[in-house]
């Protein structure tokens, strides 16, 4: 049954279903989305290789106010 593999018109088939499924408006946003992400997985696998390090589990950000709270406090301009 599965002897020839997938052919042209099976792909045909998969596509105008995932189409009926998801519609026409939100395709580009989810290839736009799948992109991104492709792009960001494949920067870390190769930062990764270059490091020579184990991934993290947290996902990186981008935003400054986190980096910030992140950093440790000088113990003299601490308040008690």
């Amino acid at each position: 049954m599965l002897r020839n593999g997938l052919e042209p018109w099976h792909l045909l088939i998969v596509a105008i279903v995932i189409i009926v499924l998801f519609g026409s408006k939100k395709l580009p946003d989810t290839a736009r989305a799948l992109g991104k992400s492709m792009r960001i997985l494949k920067s870390e696998a190769g930062a990764m290789k270059h490091d020579g390090t184990a991934p993290s589990t947290e996902p990186r950000s981008a935003s400054a106010p986190e980096a910030a709270s992140a950093r440790p406090v000088d113990e003299g301009t601490a308040t008690r």
